[in-house]
């Protein structure tokens, strides 16, 4: 791909956008990040806070750990962060330097009752609406779609920030600009200086916290048991350092991760797995970095069809990147990425996210079991046909049915998720 090509600019563009860090699960980091900006807008510690959200934010934060909290769950652990001790300037790591004096805060602001919960009746899958309210004053901030997306800020009704958004059924700018095909092509090409910052922070922030998953005892700890079960050869630790990272994550952990397509689960699946594939081949950085671009945006591919939230589980998109992005280190080219993706995708996309918690890390290293099935497959000749259910010829088509299942076809799964997540 040449760098004139108007794709080469959007796809460096896209890696620097999605590649963000995070301290935390995205969703209540979120939500933190809301509330402290209507702090901020406020001038003052709120009496009441009431915070709208839509039904797939209540299920990404009910069971996961916020950080910084002293293991503190939920909207209300999110929300009282955000108000008292979080700072907004620093976004999706606004919890990243409170200290024990504020855990100790958040905890007598949660004694008392200050923060009402409600789900938001909206038709978009990402929406927070944080209002906080001190004597005659209030400020009210309202964020859309993606994490990190102010669409308004406003004090005592004057608007001060107001940004137009799509319609919720709006097509992503990035559908018609990705394709298998073209991603291949921009990895083999692109100049690295233009994408090593971003790719060389996932590297190291995410192996970091995998190292970490598998020191430590977070969660049901899928990662650090499953070495002994699977045995310390290269295709255990491949899924168990992915697995490890996201048993941290999911428990509080307070390292860092970047991110991608919004989800720090998918960041580490995304990557660790590929980091720790070239090494363990002894394969050049320069190469490692082509197959991150690979990754990630085969990931972001997948999930601009999905949406950022919905009942089908992110892992599986990432997982299936991560082990196409293998094949590409082994010099598969194009037939081997796209037959290992319509493979994985093929035998494991009825996979439902039913919100972050510790079982995320084994839905991880399940998908990725399902994404080495499917390169295997390959490597054997083998492959599974149009026909064969969802699959059709072709792997943009192929891709195409799984994002419209995980859109369309997963909507009233979503519903019910959601309905048994909290006691309907």
């Amino acid at each position: 791909m040449n760098s004139t090509d108007t794709r080469y600019a959007a796809y460096t563009h896209i890696l620097h956008d999605e590649l963000k860090t995070a301290l935390g699960c995205t969703e209540p980091i979120a939500v933190a990040y809301a509330c402290a900006l209507a702090r901020k807008t406020l001038g003052t510690l709120p009496e009441r806070v009431e915070l709208s959200v839509s039904g797939n934010i209540i299920k990404n934060v009910k069971s996961v750990v916020v950080p910084n909290t002293g293991g503190r769950r939920g909207l209300e652990t999110a929300a009282a962060a955000g108000v008292t001790a979080a700072d907004p300037d620093a976004q999706l790591e606004c919890l990243s330097r409170l200290t024990r004096s504020d855990g100790e805060a958040i905890g007598a602001y949660l004694a008392r009752n200050c923060v009402r919960v409600r789900p938001l009746d909206t038709d978009r899958a990402f929406e927070i609406l944080a209002e906080v309210f001190s004597g005659g004053d209030s400020a009210r901030v309202r964020i859309v779609d993606q994490h990190t997306n102010v669409a308004h800020v406003s004090r005592n009704g004057a608007v001060l920030t107001e940004q137009a958004v799509p319609a919720a059924a709006a097509e992503s700018p990035y559908e018609r600009l990705l394709t298998v095909e073209g991603i291949l092509d921009y990895a083999d090409s692109v100049d690295l200086d233009t994408i090593r910052q971003p790719i060389a922070q996932q590297i190291a922030l995410n192996t970091a916290i995998a190292e970490e998953g598998l020191r430590g005892r977070y969660g049901a700890m899928i990662g650090r048991d499953s070495l002994p079960l699977l045995g310390d050869g290269l295709r255990a630790r491949l899924r168990a350092l992915a697995a490890a990272g996201s048993d941290a994550r999911m428990s509080g952990c307070e390292l860092p991760v970047v991110i991608v397509s919004g989800s720090g689960n998918q960041g580490i699946t995304a990557c660790v797995p590929v980091v720790e594939y070239a090494r363990a081949k002894g394969i050049g950085e320069d190469k490692l970095y082509r197959a991150l671009a690979v990754s990630n945006l085969l990931t972001v591919h997948q999930k601009t069809r999905i949406g950022r939230l919905s009942a089908f589980c992110g892992a599986v998109n990432a997982a299936s990147a991560a082990i196409a992005a293998i094949a590409y280190l082994d010099g598969a080219g194009m037939d081997g990425v796209a037959h290992t993706l319509v493979n994985s995708l093929a035998i494991v996309s009825g996979m439902v996210c039913d919100g972050a918690k510790a079982s995320c890390a084994a839905k991880i290293s399940l998908a990725l079991e399902a994404g080495l099935m499917g390169y295997e497959m390959y490597q054997a000749g083998h492959e599974f046909v149009g026909g064969d259910g969802i699959v059709r010829k072709g792997v943009e088509y192929t891709l195409a049915n799984v994002g419209r299942l995980g859109s369309d076809g997963m909507r009233q799964t979503d519903r019910e998720i959601l309905s048994m997540m909290v006691g309907d």
